[in-house]
């Protein structure tokens, strides 16, 4: 029998945070590039606030690669762009057939324009049978300046 003891002064609030996967454990990562004080790893797990950034401008492509087919439900994005104004464009694609092919799950653009817009989340429903890669490949400036591509947070369930 599972129990748990409630407050009565305390409202019931479900919790609307799915399990996130744990990518650590499930998948290898094949990136285009990363600036050493922000790697890959610092978006994908929980609990590590500095995100991921490119090591140099242009686009950029972060793969996830599964030991194991995924069923997917939910995929989060967050960016983050404080220093610069900038229009970026992101892909994200996920293969079932070990990456011969890929299909578009989405394709956004989105304006940064700090101090007053430097945040962009994105939180997809989805039903994805059998994923073994998905992709995400970055715009960090569609007018292609020297903009470097960020990621704050990857999180899939």
């Amino acid at each position: 029998m599972r129990k748990r003891i409630l407050d009565p002064n305390t409202p019931e609030t479900p919790s609307t945070e799915p399990a996130w996967l744990d990518l650590e454990r499930l998948a290898r990562v094949e990136l285009s590039s990363e600036e050493s004080a922000h790697p890959v790893e610092a978006a994908l797990i929980p609990g590590d606030t500095r995100g991921w950034r490119a090591g140099n401008p242009g686009e950029q492509m972060i793969r996830l690669l599964f030991d194991e087919p995924l069923s997917l439900r939910r995929i989060r994005l967050a960016f983050t762009e404080t220093g610069h104004e900038r229009t970026q464009e992101f892909v994200l694609r996920w293969s079932g057939d070990g990456g011969r092919t890929y299909r578009e799950i989405v394709r956004q653009q989105y304006r940064f324009s700090p101090p007053d817009t430097t945040r962009e989340l994105e939180d997809y429903r989805v039903a994805l049978e059998g994923v073994v890669a998905l992709e995400l490949r970055i715009v960090p400036d569609i007018s292609r300046g020297p903009a470097c591509a960020t990621l704050e947070q990857l999180r899939l369930a």
